[in-house]
């Protein structure tokens, strides 16, 4: 499929999605609540077949904390990107999707550890990288009280 191609079967899979042709895949916003369901029709249809999770990307927009999750078909060669936000910056959290791709693992483990986000039903969340004092560096409200990270 083509990007315009998956624009269109992503809305009819997800019709609360905001999807879009971004400039090299389809792009879609999904509702946190429905992430998983799509996530899985994307892999489980043979006319998708989404079997590799390429990237899983935590992201701080300001106001909103969110996750952006890369996917291709090693059958068909096509990618499609999937946004998940929430507004909630003090207890941010996700469907996880490693029980659809095991590489999902360790992403949402460091999304975990250096943004904050947590991933319900992850089968071993606890932080990757740090110690839990140094609270989630990756964030643009952090605040670095030892100077170790200057701006």
């Amino acid at each position: 499929m083509n990007k315009t191609e998956l624009a269109e079967f992503i809305k009819s899979l997800e019709p609360e999605c905001e999807v879009k042709e971004g400039k090299q895949f389809a792009e879609a916003a999904v509702p946190s609540t429905k992430l998983h369901s799509l996530a899985k029709s994307l892999k489980e249809n043979d006319a998708t077949a989404f079997d590799f999770l390429v990237c899983l990307s935590a992201v701080d927009w300001g106001q909103d904390i969110g996750v952006v999750y890369h996917l291709r078909s090693t059958k068909y060669s096509h990618m499609v990107v999937l946004k998940v936000r929430t507004a909630d910056r003090q207890n941010p959290a996700f469907d996880s999707v490693t029980d659809i791709w095991m590489t999902a693992d360790f992403h949402e483990r460091e999304a975990f550890d250096l943004m904050g986000i947590r991933f319900k039903n992850h089968p071993d969340m606890r932080r990757l990288f740090l110690d839990s004092s140094w609270g989630f560096p990756l964030r643009k409200d952090y605040v670095d009280d030892v100077n170790i990270v200057t701006r």
